[in-house]
């Protein structure tokens, strides 16, 4: 472990400051941080989300984490985010490594470098952060001074793209393994750090709850495709498996959230009612690996707004989950929080709403407070058939009767999110949307009774992802999903009496065939990654920063040499029988039933499946796998206190 003072690097920052953009999201002390005595702490965390201050801090994942281990005597976190380039350059010029906020320390001082991932497109960043920490690029490099590098997140359910980078990597949720972690790291340094990194990286590999790239050895055919990934160390396992917190109650997090110094892309405060989904969206890599569904109660939920409201000062509340209007409680909720909140400054919403579970007595109670925002839906397919295909079981007369009972109730815009791309997919299928949204528009203005009635349409661009019955597919190319997109906006202008009223908002091609290549890669593209790094691929999320032609610059110069192209990624449909990169990597999801509900997928006779929530078990594995079950109400509790504020 590094053998450092942790000592502030701010003397030499803070002259810089002025002459950088948004300095101030360098500066830290924002209310509810926190800043331990590093001589003190046992184990030090620096924990990053790796993008611009404005998008990382208001992260819930790594502000749970933040506030766990900092709760714990003799466990120190502070955090980090990536800087903009105009700061990345004063400090390649000055020697300023890369620092954390908190107490300006520099990141390769600390014993653990936790990376959280939500996007892939994140993982340049990740680079970026290590080269200007000082820590080796490669984790075969790295020596006892550097710090164990450790990925999460969602992005990290298939981590072999950035194998080469880090050491080590924990999949689900992290509020106890970061603890047990901690304690592994502890007792090691306790005895004297005996064989050095190896010995730690074993006895995390070996607890079976951390995987560590190194330890496994990748083998190919003469042909490119995946042969196998093995154990190349007595004592570590064979799979992987995810870590699940099946009691969120006892789990009330965040405590004291963070509030930002500088404006970020969420100002509120948000509660986590659920997690997990089984809806059984086949597209939605969320929904399948955080199953099962495990409830808040609804007077955990009412105790966390209250305490998160009366510490943060914010005046929004969202409450979060893959779709929140599923709750089993979500109308006690909803009613008891607006009962306690009229009249105040408080407003409530519900970021997540599926058209089917949506009705008015909810929006009405979520907006009386007088705030009524936009409401958002999210159909993903524009014909009947693709949203069979999906499994996304909401009809247009669902859509329908919803858009008509919102604009009716006063709402004047309603947001419609589609997916292109889709498996199957027609041109005839995404120009249904237009259909769809003329149709939005129609019913609105009916039950309005005037035309000031507005519905934006929002389109993605369709991105397999492992650990879902579409890990499979082909992914849609970039010229056949440009022109589709082109169809569909001359479709949707085209039309006097509803083009005005419909607002076109859509991505290109070009990043989602990116983030293919490195959602569904080995650790073959672990070489493209660095390439496009070396080339200045940074904040590659944002579209102002991103480079196509950097990425397929870097992709024809490194992929070739391995017998494999970009398309051999992306656009080819897999088979049952081809080894996948994550297989080993254990969500819980029975590998057969995905492929079953792939097939099913293409069936047009098949039938839809089912949430198991309200049904019999439909044999996904989960529950049996890992030793879980599915956690919903009611409860029979009641939002306490019960006065209103």
């Amino acid at each position: 472990m590094p053998v450092s003072t942790g000592e502030s690097i701010f003397a030499t920052l803070e002259p810089h400051l002025g002459g950088v953009s948004k300095p101030i999201q360098y500066v830290g002390g924002e209310l509810n941080s926190v800043q331990k005595s590093w001589h003190e702490a046992d184990v030090r965390w620096v924990l990053m989300y790796p993008d611009a201050y404005e998008v990382g801090l208001p992260n819930q994942g790594v502000q749970i984490l933040y506030e766990i281990l900092n709760e714990r005597e003799g466990l120190l976190a502070e955090r980090t985010y990536s800087v903009w380039p105009d700061m990345e350059s004063v400090m390649r010029e000055h020697g300023i490594p890369q620092f954390t906020v908190d107490g300006h320390r520099p990141v390769r001082d600390f014993d653990v470098f936790g990376v959280s991932f939500s996007t892939e497109l994140g993982y340049t960043n990740m680079l970026n952060a290590l080269d200007l920490a000082g820590i080796p690029m490669h984790s075969v490099d790295r020596t006892p001074d550097d710090p164990i590098v450790l990925a999460g997140g969602h992005a990290a359910f298939n981590p072999e793209p950035i194998a080469d980078f880090v050491d080590a990597v924990v999949l689900g949720d992290g509020e106890e393994i970061v603890l047990a972690i901690s304690e592994v790291v502890r007792e090691w340094k306790g005895e004297g750090s005996p064989g050095g990194r190896d010995e730690l990286l074993w006895r995390l590999a070996a607890s079976g709850g951390v995987y560590v790239p190194r330890f496994y050895d990748v083998s190919y055919d003469d042909d490119g495709a995946l042969l196998a990934v093995t154990p190349n160390r007595p004592g570590v396992p064979d799979r992987v498996r995810k870590h699940t917190l099946m009691d969120l109650d006892a789990w009330p997090y965040p405590r004291s959230p963070l509030v930002p110094l500088a404006e970020t892309v969420h100002e509120r405060f948000s509660v986590e009612i659920f997690r997990g989904c089984t809806r059984g969206c086949r597209f939605c890599q969320a929904g399948m690996i955080t199953r099962p569904v495990r409830e808040r109660s609804i007077s955990t939920i009412g105790d966390m707004v209250e305490n998160g409201i009366r510490k943060s000062g914010f005046e929004e509340v969202g409450l979060l989950s893959l779709s929140s209007a599923d709750h089993s409680e979500i109308g006690e909720v909803a009613k008891g929080l607006a009962d306690r909140y009229e009249g105040t400054n408080v407003s409530l919403s519900l970021p997540s709403t599926r058209v089917d579970a949506f009705n008015i007595t909810l929006a009405n109670e979520f907006s009386r407070n007088g705030r009524r925002s936009g409401l958002t839906f999210a159909p993903e397919g524009g014909s009947e058939r693709m949203r069979k295909v999906i499994n996304k079981m909401v009809t247009e007369e669902d859509l329908i009767r919803t858009v008509s009972a919102a604009y009716s109730h006063g709402w004047r815009q309603v947001k419609l999110y589609f997916m292109c791309g889709l498996p199957t997919e027609t041109d005839e299928d995404v120009l249904a949307i237009a259909d769809l949204a003329k149709k939005v528009i129609a019913e609105g203005r009916k039950v309005a009774g005037h035309n000031d009635i507005r519905c934006t349409v929002s389109i993605g661009g369709f991105v397999p992802k492992p650990h879902t019955p579409f890990q499979w597919a082909s992914q849609l190319d970039v010229e056949t999903t440009d022109e589709r997109l082109r169809k569909l906006r001359e479709e949707v202008r085209s039309d006097r009496r509803y083009g005005r009223a419909i607002g076109f908002r859509y991505h290109d091609g070009k990043p989602g065939i990116i983030e293919g290549l490195l959602s569904r890669g080995d650790r073959r593209v672990g070489r493209v990654i660095e390439q496009v790094w070396r080339d200045g691929g940074r904040f590659d999320g944002w579209s102002e920063h991103f480079s196509y032609d950097r990425w397929i610059a870097a992709a024809e110069r490194v992929l070739p040499t391995h017998g494999v192209t970009l398309e051999w990624f992306t656009t080819r449909e897999r088979t049952y029988d081809e080894v996948l990169p994550w297989d080993h990597l254990d969500s819980g999801l029975d590998k057969d039933w995905l492929w079953q509900d792939w097939e099913d997928a293409l069936d047009p006779d098949s039938i839809d499946v089912e949430d198991c929530r309200w049904t019999p078990c439909y044999d996904c594995g989960v529950c049996p796998e890992m030793g879980t079950d599915i956690q919903i109400g009611p409860t029979g509790q009641q939002l306490l206190p019960l006065s209103v504020v």
